[in-house]
């Protein structure tokens, strides 16, 4: 039975949906139904089509009581919207639904797995909440909450551990069929830990131990896992709050960390081998992972970060969206990322060059325009015995407002920075990267889509996200260089 709450969500998202203009949103990245997204949750193909639902407040531009949203699409591209999956309306949920996951039963329904929050003694200070992990059932439309809810509670937490801080279950299947879910939580020392737990039917949940643990490595709490193997390996993500800066690998606040190593099943331990961060640029956040029916390991993740969430206009349609999903691969012992393949089938109005001479006055390019753009660049020393010292890419750019890309070859550094982007506020404009190797030849693949850019660098083996909200009027994309450059470029529009 739907609840009041959910019902009114439904019919508050349909009406705000149909004053929003398709052209006011992105071209090919998923936005809210309405008011505010973060997180992707559930994300799963499920009856011939891929699911993905998300926390969701319909009812304005900022977070507040969590609900899940929820859109589906063929391609990963063009989303249609379902109504809204959940709604804060049970006493374990009351005060949020926040993020989870899903997987196919074997009776053929959909198992959603979320965290309930409650608050604790309103009386007690300080205010505190209980955390706690709860299923839904459905047909991909609509779904029950479990009766038995919490499945697992506040009493499933190991000695040490938080219930205050205990969210985020991702769903796997273990190789003899059962299911495992991993549970981001806080231990004594403060840092993150991820808890292993398994059932027999989705229900019923039994802890097995720490799978991973932090250790007060990387920032505080983690948030939002995932784990599956690739290329012979096994992979963990997450997302850890209050990151410090470690050269430019990681980058200080909310950031997103992938672990690469093994898993021992039997020991219900990861063993990991190395570390890198996930994205290097401003907007990426709490990722999720499918596996396509070709056996593709694809990931999007929230293009959006909490330290930079003023950007957009309270008052606005919408805030927030994800990523571009992206194929994952390991490769010399790190994970690549490169935009989907689909997205090549919306490639048209092909404007090409070849050796192209750029110096120190902004140079302007016939046909390179445009503000959903897929552009191949490759950047090179006009004297390969004299570098240029810098090489600067401006991208919706209109006088002096733009996004720009810097690059350094003395330094191997390559730097995003949307500070004359419109932003209605000093927020968190800057991200660099170090580029290996690329002393002698940059290359990369940078994706507009009206409210976002994403680099490619060096065939994926880095990636830079960031959302900017510039008036769609500027268009305009420009090169120059300190010293002589030579470029090659391709441009498609999207």
């Amino acid at each position: 039975m739907i609840s009041q709450e959910l019902m009114e969500a439904r019919r508050y998202e349909a009406e705000a949906e149909s004053r929003i203009a398709k052209e006011a949103r992105p071209a090919f990245h998923l936005t809210p139904r309405a008011g505010w997204m973060n997180d992707p949750n559930g994300f799963c193909y499920y009856k011939g089509q891929y699911h993905l639902f998300y926390q969701y407040y319909p009812y304005a531009s900022r977070w507040d009581s969590m609900h899940w949203g929820h859109a589906v699409s063929d391609d990963l591209l063009h989303w249609t919207y379902l109504p809204a999956a959940m709604a804060p309306d049970r006493p374990y949920d009351k005060d949020g639904v926040f993020s989870g996951s899903a997987v196919e039963m074997e009776d053929g329904r959909l198992l959603l797995m979320y965290t309930g929050v409650r608050m604790g003694d309103p009386s007690a200070r300080p205010l505190t909440q209980v955390q706690t992990q709860c299923v839904a059932v459905g047909d991909g439309i609509d779904f029950e909450k479990y009766a038995s809810n919490p499945v697992i509670d506040e009493n499933a937490v190991p000695a040490g551990g938080s219930t205050e801080d205990f969210r985020d279950p991702k769903l796997i299947r273990m190789a003899d069929g059962r299911l495992g879910c991993i549970v981001a939580d806080r231990p004594a020392d403060g840092s993150g830990q991820l808890l292993l737990y398994t059932s027999p039917d989705g229900f019923s949940w039994t802890y097995k131990g720490v799978l991973a643990s932090n250790r007060c490595r990387f920032g505080r709490m983690w948030e939002c896992p995932d784990f599956f193997p690739l290329d012979g390996k096994q992979v963990l993500l997450v997302s850890p709050q209050d990151m410090l800066p470690s050269g430019l690998e990681y980058q200080g606040g909310n950031g997103t960390l992938c672990l690469i190593g093994s898993y021992d099943e039997a020991a219900c331990a990861f063993r990991e081998e190395r570390d890198q961060a996930v994205d290097y640029g401003i907007d990426f956040y709490a990722p999720q992972t499918v596996l396509t029916p070709d056996g593709r390991r694809v990931m999007i993740g929230w293009m959006q970060n909490w330290d930079a969430c003023a950007i957009r206009e309270p008052e606005a349609p919408w805030a927030g969206q994800m990523s571009l999903p992206r194929e994952l691969s390991l490769r010399d012992g790190r994970l690549y990322q490169w935009p989907i393949r689909e997205l090549d089938a919306l490639r048209k109005d092909k404007a090409a060059y070849r050796d192209v001479a750029v110096g120190r006055e902004r140079l302007y390019l016939d046909g390179i325009s445009g503000r959903t753009v897929d552009l191949e660049i490759r950047v090179r020393p006009k004297d390969p015995e004299k570098s240029y010292s810098k090489f600067v890419i401006r991208f919706a750019e209109e006088g002096e407002t733009c996004t720009s890309v810097r690059f350094r070859p003395q330094e191997s550094t390559l730097k995003i920075d949307r500070k004359y982007a419109g932003s209605r506020r000093a927020i968190l404009h800057e991200r660099r990267c170090l580029v290996e190797n690329a002393a002698r030849e940059l290359t990369m693949r940078i994706i507009l889509d009206r409210y976002s850019c994403e680099i490619f660098i060096d065939g994926g083996r880095k990636v830079m996200t960031a959302a900017l909200y510039t008036d769609l009027s500027a268009e305009k994309i420009s090169f120059r260089a300190d010293g002589d450059a030579v470029m090659d470029i391709t441009k498609y529009s999207l």
